[in-house]
């Protein structure tokens, strides 16, 4: 993933930006305040935390990769944020050793949930992290989107396999160890803590058409962005997206 202020690349960041960005400005509306405290997990090389720094924010990134570390570094630098993005090594399990509880106006918990051993303990942390009616950003896969990849590719037993599998793997070389449905990520997001205000479905056209066609046709680029944002909040279409976005707040013990 590039950054989402990139054209080709916004095809499969805009909707998470545009979402993310909005609630990040009514966060700080409602702080009275222009600088937010924003944790990034797994937020690697910087795709979403240095454009975030670029809206006046402090961003903490906690990444296990030495050298995405590196690339954040010198991204942020270019970028002219450097003094407002701070790298720290570290996972969602181990979220705690590195950072603080409770510290966060805002948690981005982007393309993890895929990765770990125990997706539950992850959003909790990541929701631990948040200070009271803080704002989480989920982004994770969506196992709609992987059965119809794999049917449009003509691999059928792989696509039958992904949508029996409890994990959504379509098999031994399937890349992503888990995948989730909508349901699966609000349930995990409820019980962590946090009013879901809004579920996204993300890349629900991107990844099945040719790139070929949106570099070449005159406009296709523009419209494809434009039909992506209008399908995202339908619900029908989060049973077939490519990744799925839960944005929530996080409640107070007396509102669970």
């Amino acid at each position: 993933m590039s950054d989402p202020m990139r054209p080709r690349a916004s095809l499969r960041t805009a909707v998470v930006w545009e979402v993310l960005k909005d609630a990040l400005d009514r966060k700080a509306e409602a702080a009275g305040s222009d600088a937010l405290d924003v944790l990034d997990t797994g937020g690697g090389t910087g795709n979403f935390a240095v454009p975030v720094a670029r809206l006046g924010h402090r961003v903490t990134v906690v990444d296990p990769s030495p050298n995405a570390l590196f690339a954040l570094e010198r991204r942020a630098a270019e970028a002219g944020v450097a003094d407002r993005v701070r790298g720290v090594q570290g996972d969602i399990h181990g979220l705690f050793d590195v950072v603080d509880r409770g510290g966060y106006d805002a948690v981005l918990c982007h393309g993890v949930l895929e990765y770990v051993d125990d997706p539950a303990e992850g959003v909790r942390n990541a929701v631990d992290a948040l200070r009271p009616s803080g704002t989480l950003s989920l982004l994770a896969a969506g196992l709609g989107g992987a059965v119809l990849a794999r049917a449009l590719a003509g691999h059928f037993t792989e696509a039958r396999q992904a949508l029996a599998d409890p994990a959504g793997r379509w098999g031994e070389g399937d890349p992503v160890p888990r995948r989730f449905t909508a349901d699966q990520l609000t349930e995990l997001v409820a019980k962590a803590g946090v009013e879901v205000g809004a579920v996204h479905g993300v890349r629900v056209f991107a990844d099945l058409v040719p790139g070929a066609l949106v570099d070449t046709e005159p406009g296709a680029l523009d419209a494809l962005l434009k039909l992506e944002a209008a399908a995202a909040e339908l619900p029908a279409f989060h049973s077939v997206a490519t990744q799925l976005h839960v944005l929530g707040e996080k409640q107070g013990p007396g509102e669970r």
